[in-house]
Formats: C-alpha cells, structure tokens, sequence
C-alpha cells in the first residue's frame, strides 16, 4: 500500500507582502465575460426575471414556494389553482399582477387553466434543477455535460427517512446508481482534464449520498444510534463504489446530522477494507462559527489514517442557514452559523487556502457560485504553483449553468451538482435552491440586478 505523504509545512508559501487581488479582478472578470457568452435559451431568461422579481417581496415569494411544496400533492389543477388564491391571499401588497391572479384563480373555469399552467410551471422548474427522475433517465444528460468539459456529481433526492424499510430502500436505489452509471461512463470520450490530477486518476461516476436517508435514527444528543444504524449500509455503498471504480461522498446537512456523518465516514474509511478505495469525500460549511475546528479534525484525522488515495473534502457555503437560525432562536442559543455575509466570505477563502495548502492528502472542491470566491481559489492555488488540474471547481445544475461553460471554456476542472429523482423527493431541496437564487445577498441576483463586478470581487 502506498501512504500519502503529507504535504510540506508551508504557511507563508504566498508571503504576506503578495497580493493576490489584482490577479484575482482579473480572472473574475475573465470569468464573467465567459458567462455572457453562454448559450441561453427565451424560457431561461424567463425564469431569472421571475426569479428577481419574487426577491423584491418576501410575502409573495414566500407564497410563491409554499405552492411549489403543495404542488405534488395536489389532486387536479382545480385544487393547486385553490391553493394558489389561498396563498396569494396573504399577500399584502396587492399589485394588479397578483390581485388578478388570486381572483382568476378563485373562478370555477378559470381556475383549473390557471392550476394547469401553475403545475407545467412547477415541473419546468423542477426540471431546470433536477436531471432526471433515475440515474438512467440522468445518463442523456450526464453524457451531454461530459462532452461538454464538465463532470458531474449526481444526488438521489431524499432526505430524513423515518423507518428502516425507506433507509434501505434508498441504499438500494443508491448502489444501483453506483451500477448503472459506472456502466454508461465506459463509453463517453477521454477527457484528460476531468480524469486526473497531480495525486493520479479521478473516477468518472460520482454519486453523492445522504446519511440521513440511510438511517431514522438521527439524533444530535446520540449520534452513536445512527452510526450503528447506517454503518452497515454505507459499507455496502462503499465495496460497490470501489468494485465499480467510482467516487462516493457523503453529503453533510443540518447541524442536527453533523456529528453522526463525521464519526461516520472518518470511522468507515480508516477500516483496512477501505484504505486503499474507494475514492470518497465529505462536506465542510463555511457558514457554520466552527468550520476551521472541523477542518482541522478532518485534517489530522487524513494525516494519520494511511489512506493511499486523497481524501475529498467539498468546500461549500452551506444551504441550511435558515434552518438553523430559526432552531436557536427557538432555544435561546447563538446561532451556529454566521450571521453576516462577510463573514461567511471571509470564512470560504480562509478554508480554502487551507484545503489547498493540504494538497496532495486531500483533494479540495470549491463549490461556489460566487466569481470572487472562484477567482480566490484559482489565483491562490497558481501562486502555490500547482498546475489548474489540482483544482476542482463545483456548481450546482440550474443556477451555476452560465458558470460551468465559463469555467470549462478556461480550461478549468468543473463538476456540476446533479439532483435525480421524483418531484415529491425533490420539493425540499427545489425550495432551497429557490431560496438561494432569490437571496438578496445572492452574487448570482447582484449581477443580474446589474451590481458593478469590480465591487463584487473586492475582497471581504
């Protein structure tokens, strides 16, 4: 077996006295200039307009996306149209757009045509995030983005399962993905750059799983019960990931799953069964106060574990900040995670100097659709004088889809977040990317709001 050596100790290996930011105003603006080149189809720019809208009244658009999670449910058009007129009722800014909607949407005949065209919206939209309802429904896609210079991470939506029946019938759909996709993958072209880095060869399937679909038994106060719980179906995931030759990470979500995930993974992989594969990867949020404490817990943990591949370890901002705002304030508690935007900013580039700095023992991922923060990571990691195929940069399917043909027409290292499954599976996590889209701190409204790029890639 060969142990990954650890990297060289270099903490001042850009001295202090270099400034990274002319380089990284650059390519931010090499970056945005990319972006309006991408191919966009009438509908899409549809959307985005809809999309700012809705950020400029909270009320509607909290109507708005509480239609989209009945919208499954719902029996006939006639009773999404009667939801519709409900919700839009509590709105209290009644513009003639939404008074005549909520009127139309109130009249017998009227009111199942406005319910149709309300049902063909929500599955348009699903449909801009989610890739398919099964990996091979998704296999089309996936082959598409392959030839187009960018790889893919693929989700089975589910979250929270409440019996052992749905754990395992989720593991089950999750081993056949693993299946399904390594099989599709054989026949898709060379593509040197998606395929290898400095630390060696990149499997072509990725599937990203979630622990709390592998098990009911999550509780923060004793994560012991689900370890025990979904030990045994994660190995499973992990021998067939590594008899297919693909890549297996472990997503990470709410606070209230964090610790069972980490003393997962950390526990499964550091058995001699797995220290030589599959390749596998976890999250780190920024946006939680402790991020840099978890980080150095993986960190020490991949030094000493005598894996012989790199560990992958996803850098993202996080999408449960609501959630977990609402939760302390609920318990009297500070909020686990920051409070500020700048905060969060300052902590994804902190995190990711160091994730690079870590190189060759983990494999870092920079899931951002934030130019600065995308800038930060290239320029630091070329001042480190690593080559761009060390690199790997992460978006999400519907939101980061101008960023992908960016990134890939530079020549760049890019993985496209890909969500499978049924639109009821999917009704949470279409909610929080909704939200994330409509945020009025999103970088993605402030440059469709038409925000300067210069004042965006300054550095928080």
């Amino acid at each position: 077996m060969t142990t990954l050596a650890p990297p060289a100790a270099a903490p001042d290996a850009v001295p202090k006295s270099v400034s990274l930011e002319p380089e990284v105003r650059a390519l931010g603006h090499r970056i945005a200039a990319e972006q309006a080149r991408a191919p966009r189809g009438a509908g899409r720019t549809f959307e985005d307009r809809g999309m700012e809208l809705l950020s400029r009244d909270p009320q509607l658009r909290a109507a708005l996306f509480r239609l989209v999670d009945v919208a499954p449910a719902c029996a006939s058009p006639r009773e999404l149209a009667e939801h519709l007129a409900a919700l839009l009722g509590e709105v209290d800014r009644q513009r003639p757009p939404v008074s005549t909607a909520r009127r139309v949407s109130s009249r017998p005949v009227a009111g199942r045509a406005v319910g149709r065209a309300a049902g063909i919206a929500v599955h348009k939209m699903a449909q801009r995030f989610i890739v398919g309802e099964s990996p091979a429904d998704a296999v089309p896609a996936l082959a598409r983005l392959w030839r187009a210079g960018a790889a893919a991470s693929v989700d089975l939506l589910g979250e929270a399962t409440v019996t052992a029946a749905e754990a395992d019938h989720y593991t089950a759909r999750c081993d056949e993905a693993l299946r399904t996709l390594a099989v599709a993958a054989r026949a898709w072209p060379e593509r040197p750059m998606l395929e290898a880095d400095g630390a060696g060869g990149i499997p072509r399937v990725n599937l990203s799983v979630k622990v709390s679909a592998m098990t009911p038994h999550v509780r923060a106060d004793a994560p012991e019960l689900g370890i025990a719980d979904a030990a045994a179906r994660l190995r499973g995931l992990l021998r067939t990931a590594k008899e297919a030759g693909a890549h297996l990470h472990i997503d990470m979500e709410s606070m209230d799953s964090r610790e069972l995930i980490n003393e997962l993974v950390m526990t499964l992989l550091s058995e001699p069964e797995f220290r030589d594969g599959p390749s596998a990867g976890i999250v780190l949020q920024a946006y939680l106060r402790d991020s840099d404490e978890q980080l150095t817990r993986l960190l020490d943990w991949v030094a000493s574990g005598g894996r012989s591949l790199p560990f992958t370890i996803r850098l993202v901002k996080g999408a449960y900040w609501e959630h977990e705002t609402v939760d302390a304030q609920q318990h009297g508690w500070t909020p686990p995670v920051w409070e500020h935007k700048v905060e969060s900013d300052r902590s994804f580039e902190r995190l990711t100097r160091r994730l690079l700095d870590a190189r060759p023992l983990v494999r870092p991922a920079i899931a951002s659709h934030n130019v600065r923060s995308l800038a930060h990571a290239i320029a630091y990691s070329r001042h480190l004088g690593a080559p761009d195929c060390d690199l790997e940069l992460q978006v999400l399917r519907g939101l980061g889809d101008d960023l992908q043909h960016a990134l890939s027409a530079l020549g760049l290292r890019v993985r496209t977040y890909c969500p499978a499954g049924d639109l009821v599976a999917g009704m949470s996590y279409l909610v929080r990317r909704l939200l994330e889209n409509t945020s009025n701190d999103s970088f993605l409204l402030s440059r469709a709001r038409g925000a300067d790029l210069d004042r965006l890639l300054v550095a928080p």
